[in-house]
């Protein structure tokens, strides 16, 4: 594996678009590539500080964003700042119906909404989380092994309800499985939550977030360093879901993305002779 400092910027540039069909797709819920002058500082979107790796924007685009022009602002050391435009392109996802037993998953009572609510904002927190980056977030591994059971993007239908997309990959494995940390971080939030049963965010800097959730139990405490291939609790079948599996969801600046999109993009780099 090879550390930031061993591949130059041209090198790593012509690595990330030669892969652009299957690593980064400025489309909703996909990844946007802008490569930066040496004298770049900072990045954002939206307000929202963007990650910055070899010299290369990484920009997550909301699931719901409007195809179109986009723009970063990109702000130099010396103080001055830029606008640089990119395209957003449409996708249609898939839409998937599925059948939840317990009513209050899909239409929760007045009690439930109000921790719902509580809940929803301590997790919107946690996605706008910006920290430094220590470490090398290549490679980034999937948690458990198995196959998509729902790809990231589809179009949920709850009972006959519409409801919103699926902002994760859910991968199919037996109740107990360990879950494995994707790559090096610090548990930022655990907890037992309405939709979600017993999850784990781990905050692996520059606003690259991971979230776990639906597990049977959680191995890992608020605060605590975080290695690759750490275990962070076991697979479940808590929260709303129709059997054992992981959800996992990967956010950049804020945005939840396509976790397989973001695996490709640092493990093509972490191949690179």
């Amino acid at each position: 594996m090879h550390r930031l400092n061993l591949l130059c910027l041209t090198l790593f540039c012509a690595a990330l678009y030669s892969q652009a069909a299957y690593t980064a797709e400025s489309v909703p819920g996909g990844l946007y590539l802008h490569p930066l002058p040496e004298d770049v500082v900072s990045v954002r979107y939206r307000d929202q500080p963007v990650l910055i790796y070899r010299q290369v924007a990484v920009v997550g685009i909301h699931l719901n964003a409007e195809p179109g022009t986009h723009r970063l602002r990109v702000e130099r050391a010396d103080g001055t700042h830029q606008w640089r435009q990119f395209t957003v392109t449409e996708k249609t996802y898939t839409e998937q119906h599925l059948t939840i037993e317990n009513p209050r998953m899909v239409n929760p009572l007045e009690e439930d909404l109000v921790r719902i609510r509580e809940e929803s904002a301590r997790m919107r927190a946690q996605y706008a989380r910006f920290s430094e980056q220590a470490e090398s977030p290549l490679p980034f591994v999937q948690p458990v092994d198995g196959p998509l059971s729902s790809s990231f993007g589809r179009r949920r239908v709850l009972n006959g309800q519409p409801r919103s997309p699926h902002s994760g990959l859910d991968i199919a494995a037996v109740e107990g499985t360990p879950i494995l940390n994707p790559a090096p971080g610090i548990v930022s939030l655990t907890g037992d939550f309405y939709f979600n049963g017993n999850t784990v965010f781990v905050d692996h800097g520059q606003g690259l977030i991971s979230m776990m959730c639906h597990l049977s139990r959680i191995d890992v405490a608020e605060g605590q360093s975080v290695d690759r291939n750490d275990v962070l609790g076991l697979v479940g079948a808590t929260g709303r879901v129709t059997g054992a599996h992981l959800h996992w969801s990967v956010s950049l600046n804020g945005n939840r993305v396509d976790p397989a999109m973001v695996m490709a993009l640092f493990n093509e780099q972490s191949a690179d002779p």
